[in-house]
């Protein structure tokens, strides 16, 4: 029984580790989905958010310093594909491709550059981190240690999704950017600016997707790696369909695909199923909810159409 509860701990605490970065990524999603503004992305500014909280994880020793410069490198990813999007009218789909492909890119050459033509950055000081809740308030391996001294960005994401929540259906940004989304032209008509809800959300969009990608880095482990995020950024993108692009909708999504990765990580510790078999639940499971629940999704009607300002 006892060891029952501890295995039971020990998902608890994967889970905690693998849902953050998904869901900071998914709710950036929502905001730019939801406007109207397809950004397929994702996975790109999560890069670059993981590469730069690490270089300043090691630059400041400050893990909430580089948490946020973190966020603001996405944030810049996000003006660019914002820029090209809505300004300049490019196809959604072909910008948030060339993102994904900036993004790693950007990221491997700085490394390069500045870390002695190494693609990965030196490890960091436990110190330079996330400061984890708890610490060793409860005894090593107990199933309270495992379920609540985790890193605490783990358990205010969950606060930052329920502020989405009530930004989207509480404010009045909220109301502009649903009604953008769907009737961009008749926003316009009763004095809404879409080019600026648009671009404040795709903006934001950048931001959290960067905070995403810092949280690997920064908790999940203590460097940046070429493969940190591998596919990330398309699992939260499917988390949005599967939560019918909706705050609440994506977080329960991501709930799921970070129990998807815990029971990964707890079943590669074992040789009794090969691990190249376990590293593909995660992506299994995000093939079968997208075939399961795309149709059922209610796409907003203005997303990723052109929007051309009137006059």
């Amino acid at each position: 029984m006892n060891e029952l509860i501890k295995d039971l701990g020990l998902l608890i605490n994967a889970t905690l580790i693998a849902t953050p970065p998904l869901l900071l990524a998914a709710l950036g999603s929502c905001f730019s989905e939801r406007s109207g503004v397809v950004n397929i992305g994702i996975e790109g500014m999560m890069t670059i958010g993981a590469f730069t909280g690490a270089v300043m994880g090691l630059t400041t020793g400050n893990g909430w310093i580089a948490f946020l410069c973190a966020g603001l490198a996405g944030a810049l990813f996000g003006l660019i594909h914002a820029y090209a999007c809505i300004s300049c009218h490019a196809d959604q789909t072909i910008a948030g491709t060339a993102i994904n492909f900036l993004g790693p890119g950007l990221a491997l050459f700085l490394c390069k550059a500045m870390y002695n033509n190494s693609s990965d950055t030196p490890a960091m000081d436990p110190s330079c981190k996330l400061p984890k809740l708890f610490e060793g308030v409860f005894p090593t391996g107990s199933f309270w240690n495992n379920v609540l001294n985790v890193y605490a960005v783990a358990y205010l994401v969950f606060i930052l999704a329920f502020v989405c929540w009530f930004v989207f259906y509480k404010t009045k940004f909220g109301a502009h950017l649903r009604a953008v989304g769907e009737h961009p032209e008749a926003c316009e008509s009763l004095g809404i600016d879409v080019y600026k809800v648009r671009y404040t959300c795709v903006i934001l969009s950048g931001f959290l997707a960067g905070l995403g990608g810092a949280f690997v880095t920064l908790a999940t482990i203590n460097q940046f790696r070429p493969s940190v995020i591998v596919g990330q950024g398309f699992i939260a993108i499917a988390a949005v369909i599967f939560g019918k692009f909706s705050p609440e909708g994506a977080t329960k999504a991501c709930l799921l695909f970070g129990l998807c990765s815990g029971i990964k990580s707890l079943a590669s510790q074992s040789n009794v199923v090969s691990p190249n078999l376990i590293s593909m639940i995660p992506y299994v499971v995000t093939i079968v909810a997208l075939v399961l629940f795309v149709g059922k999704a209610h796409t907003p009607a203005a997303n990723g159409k052109i929007f051309v300002k009137s006059k």
